[in-house]
């Protein structure tokens, strides 16, 4: 069954044609969830809400674009309404993960033997790296992550943003020498 006809069938109030419909999009929308909430399981939360909202609006979708962009849309929406929502909150979870309060345990396993030096730094790279990408301008970043970690070409991006394929063009370079300035003197020394 297509995605169009679980759509129709999930609107017409079909239970399992919702769930085929999660499981056939779950690792793509966690995927935009987590490049922008870094943290597991916000991601879920907001993942859950993406279907929710997708499943109650199936009615409404017209086909003007692709399934997959509808859903990156809803993604992108929901997971930049959680973190301006949750800016303090995300705040003191920061400066608690910069001192080694809290954080989530299950980042660095599977991973083999590495050095306490290696994760140290790995962990660093990382909060570093996600900083500098939070730091952008809210549509550079959008660009951004949509490109560089969910892989979505150009046009899937001017689409998902409703702009143009030059200025995400422009939003990926301005981003690009953004996180570069940011992240000199780090990979300098």
């Amino acid at each position: 069954m297509t995605d169009l006809e679980l759509l129709t069938k999930m609107a017409e109030g079909d239970v399992s044609a919702g769930r085929r419909f999660v499981d056939n999009h779950q690792v793509n929308v966690y995927n935009v969830c987590y490049s922008f909430l870094q943290n597991e399981h916000n991601a879920e939360d907001v993942a859950q809400e993406v279907f929710i909202e997708a499943i109650r609006n199936a009615a409404k979708f017209r086909g003007d674009s692709k399934l997959s962009t509808w859903l990156y849309r809803i993604a992108v929406n929901r997971s930049l309404n959680f973190l301006r929502d949750n800016r303090k909150r995300r705040f003191w979870i920061e400066i608690d993960s910069l001192f080694g309060i809290g954080g989530d345990p299950g980042d660095s396993k599977d991973q083999g033997p590495v050095s306490d030096d290696d994760l140290l730094e790995q962990q660093e790279q990382k909060l570093l790296i996600g900083k500098a990408i939070q730091a952008l301008p809210e549509n550079q970043r959008i660009a951004f992550t949509l490109n560089k970690l969910e892989d979505l070409p150009y046009a899937e991006v001017a689409e998902i943003m409703q702009t143009t394929l030059s200025s995400v063009e422009s939003l990926i370079h301005r981003a690009r020498v953004g996180l570069q300035k940011r992240l000199k003197n780090y990979y300098s020394n």
